[in-house]
């Protein structure tokens, strides 16, 4: 991996950015759908190397989660989910979907769902489980 400059200033942007404009917020409130746009927080990849470059990633994935709940609270027909991942951190995503004109298929169901995590990596799975609200 080809050493990245400015960690520093990546990991402070990481706490204080408000990355929603990227799914086009005000979008949101119009007549229009979307399906799956997303969000990854972690484009490159740095929260595979260890935990703690994992942990602000999360954050920002699970605070984006929270400023949406707050702003779509008068919205229906409205999905919101995240995905994460035990090992790729790149692959994590916070997910929004509202219904189109394509045929897409809305409401994404899973079946079986469960409370207990599946999750391998010990690290996350704390993590996870001291979430609360989640």
């Amino acid at each position: 991996m080809k050493k990245h400059r400015g960690l520093k200033r990546y990991y402070k942007n990481l706490a204080v950015k408000n990355d929603l404009y990227i799914v086009g917020i005000a979008t949101l409130n119009t007549a229009a759908g979307f399906n799956n746009q997303h969000l990854h927080f972690d484009k490159w990849g740095y929260g595979n190397l260890s935990f703690k470059r994992r942990k602000p990633h999360l954050d920002k994935l699970f605070r984006h989660f929270d400023l949406l709940t707050e702003q779509t609270t008068n919205l229906t027909d409205f999905q919101l989910y995240a995905v994460i991942l035990d090992y790729n951190s790149a692959s994590d995503a916070l997910f929004l979907q509202k219904p189109t004109h394509d045929n897409w298929p809305f409401l994404f169901k899973l079946e079986d769902l469960s409370t207990t995590s599946t999750l391998t990596n010990v690290a996350i799975n704390e993590y996870i489980t001291n979430l609360e609200g989640y």
